[in-house]
């Protein structure tokens, strides 16, 4: 007897909700079910509030919504009756769509009253084909009447939809040595070594070119051997429990599998979705899409997918890891402009790869004189692509770009030392070294909130006052009606008037002007003089910040510093005297930026050349703190390291 099932998902509650401006923060929000509600992607609503983009929300946040959108929130509840037999989806013919643009999977499920399930069962390769243009299998009769104006591809016959209730089976499922298995469209590595209690390595010995060409949905493989009791068809819930002999060792790569489209991820204790959506450089919305608990929040051993990036470069080539370093001496052009700078960096270059040598790392360095700008492209034609495996420099943002046109084809990994502007941001094989002054302005504005009550905010510009209206901006966001003003120079930071007492009350004060370090000490210490609880922060390290620490304290002085060298610590002893050693000096200013790079860079590479697997490492080098993050998916990485400084009274 064939038993009945019922799906309830009619449930639905649409409210129309205006248009909104701000929303505050209460108490179960998240930015994910923020940007569900008001019909935005957490992308935006994280680009919208920028000093919120690690996610974290506190109860009372004021958050900026995108006004010209209305929203509909939907409440939907699903109940699955348990596995019957299979019947037609809507009893009749299947149609297609064409995806148009700001189609998601969900807003397809509403639109079309079908659930995810049945869509998922129509169009296996569901997630990974979700791109405007592409056509997507319905049930004829719900696109005529529900799909409006959109086109209707064509119509298919009707097909069988199995509807299974979410439940572990209670039987194991026996091989034979052998046997063959159809891959099914939700199938990856993971899933089918442990469904059949096999390693990845044998069932790649048992299916000779498996690892090369991926799984294929449909394509039959073979399966080793395995008993009913030692099969297993489902994934654990902690992955990382086990019964553990105690000589072995956890396999900490069985967090990560290989699929064709995505793989997959085991979420550890500690992780974020913040800190995984870093890691594999996706956006947080890709990651969404393709796991829609995370809406609930994430848990220690639930398993991941991960959209595949764009592929990196791999080493093509002998034991060596060839490298290139491009700089600009001008010999060929007699220009003479930047040639000091490059030949200090050269100098603290040469430290890091005879360091590196002398480890055991097998190097084979070419130095290009990249000329300038007009004769950059002749210094090209001594770089062969197909034998390097990272070019460091040139120094200028076109001149990388034209380094990264010439290369495009190969990834080759590419190291700017001091261009970093959006424009670079696209490129996938590109690593930023200059920390961009958006960064610091973020980390003032973050500094300021924690310690503002009320006090009048001076900010001290330079002649563009980029740096200066970013913060204000940020400032309005971060606190509630702040009085800021942007001044031209130092000595127009002036004491506030205590409207009760007509005391002389304390104000905040922001360095945001890389030229006046001294001029703003000098003031903020008469400041200090003249009333206590004065605040300053600085957004630029000056060296009479080090000249005046006990002056200067009493303003609890705040400053970022993008290089500074610990001169107690054994490294940079060991550093700073073998440089002078070698020549006879104490290292100049791009002579640090050398080593710093150099070695960073180095000691992040392996025997394969993939600096790409090394990036998520946080490294301190000579001055240098270097924590590369990915500026979008398939983006550059661009280092956000920085040092801040506190002088306490």
């Amino acid at each position: 007897m064939i038993k009945r099932f019922f799906i309830l998902s009619s449930l639905c509650m649409v409210l129309g909700v205006s248009a909104q401006k701000s929303h505050t923060v209460v108490q179960g929000d998240n930015p994910y079910n923020i940007a569900k509600k008001y019909g935005i992607t957490v992308d935006e609503l994280l680009k919208l509030n920028p000093k919120h983009k690690d996610g974290k929300l506190a109860i009372g946040d004021i958050l900026t919504i995108k006004s010209d959108k209305t929203t509909s929130p939907v409440v939907t509840k699903t109940v699955v009756a348990e596995k019957v037999k299979t019947t037609p989806v809507a009893n009749g013919a299947l149609g297609k769509i064409v995806l148009q643009p700001k189609q998601t999977i969900y807003g397809i499920t509403k639109q079309y009253r079908i659930s995810e399930t049945d869509l998922r069962k129509l169009n296996p390769e569901l997630d990974s084909h979700m791109k405007i243009g592409d056509e997507i299998t319905l049930p004829l009769a719900s696109i005529k009447k529900y799909g409006d104006s959109q086109q209707v591809i064509a119509a298919e016959k009707p097909v069988e939809i199995s509807v299974e209730k979410n439940v572990t089976p209670s039987t194991p499922v026996a091989a034979t040595e052998g046997e063959a298995y159809v891959i099914q469209a939700k199938d990856n590595y993971y899933r089918i070594t442990k469904q059949f209690g096999i390693s990845q390595q044998d069932l790649f010995a048992l299916n000779p070119g498996l690892e090369e060409k991926g799984l294929k949905p449909g394509e039959t493989i073979k399966i080793k051997k395995s008993t009913a009791a030692d099969s297993v068809v489902t994934e654990p819930v902690h992955p990382k429990e086990k019964m553990d002999s105690g000589n072995e060792k956890p396999a900490a790569s069985n967090t990560v599998v290989a699929g064709d489209d995505y793989v997959t991820y085991t979420v550890q204790q500690g992780d974020t979705v913040f800190s995984i959506v870093n890691r594999f450089g996706v956006s947080i919305d890709d990651l969404i899409a393709l796991n829609p608990d995370l809406s609930h929040g994430l848990k220690t051993g639930m398993v991941l997918k991960i959209k595949k990036q764009d592929p990196v470069y791999i080493k093509k080539n002998g034991d060596a890891l060839s490298v290139v370093l491009m700089l600009p001496f001008g010999y060929s052009t007699n220009e003479t402009q930047y040639r000091g700078m490059a030949l200090d960096f050269l100098t603290g270059a040469k430290l890091a790869i005879e360091r590196n040598a002398k480890g055991g790392q097998k190097l084979d360095i070419k130095v290009v004189d990249s000329g300038n700008e007009a004769s950059f492209k002749n210094s090209l034609t001594q770089i062969n692509p197909e034998n390097t495996d990272l070019i460091i420099g040139p120094f200028f943002k076109s001149n990388v770009i034209d380094v990264l046109d010439f290369t495009k084809n190969q990834k080759i990994p590419v190291v700017a030392p001091f261009a970093n502007t959006p424009e670079l941001y696209n490129y996938s094989n590109l690593i930023i070294v200059e920390t961009n002054n958006q960064t610091y302005a973020d980390k003032i504005v973050e500094e300021v909130k924690a310690v503002y009550s009320d006090q009048k905010i001076y900010v001290v510009a330079d002649s563009k006052k980029e740096n200066a209206n970013y913060i204000k901006a940020g400032l309005e966001k971060a606190v509630k009606n702040p009085n800021v003003v942007i001044v031209n120079s130092p000595a127009d930071i002036q004491l506030d008037q205590n409207m009760m007492t007509g005391q002389a009350a304390p104000v905040v004060a922001i360095l945001a002007n890389d030229d006046m370090g001294e001029a703003f000490a000098n003031k903020i210490v008469a400041l200090s003089k003249e009333a206590q609880g004065v605040k300053a922060f600085s957004m630029f390290y000056s060296p009479v910040f080090e000249k005046r620490v006990d002056d200067l304290s009493q303003a609890s002085l705040v400053y970022l510093m993008d290089r500074k060298i610990n001169t107690d610590g054994n490294f940079e002893k060991e550093i700073l005297a073998a440089y002078k050693n070698k020549y006879c000096k104490t290292p100049p200013k791009y002579a640090i930026v050398g080593f710093d790079v150099v070695n960073d860079m180095l000691t992040r590479e392996n025997k394969k050349g993939e600096i790409f697997k090394q990036m998520n490492k946080v490294q301190t080098q000579l001055a240098t703190k270097f924590e590369f993050v990915k500026s979008k998916a398939n983006g550059a990485y661009v280092n956000t390291g920085y040092r801040v400084i506190r002088l306490v009274p």
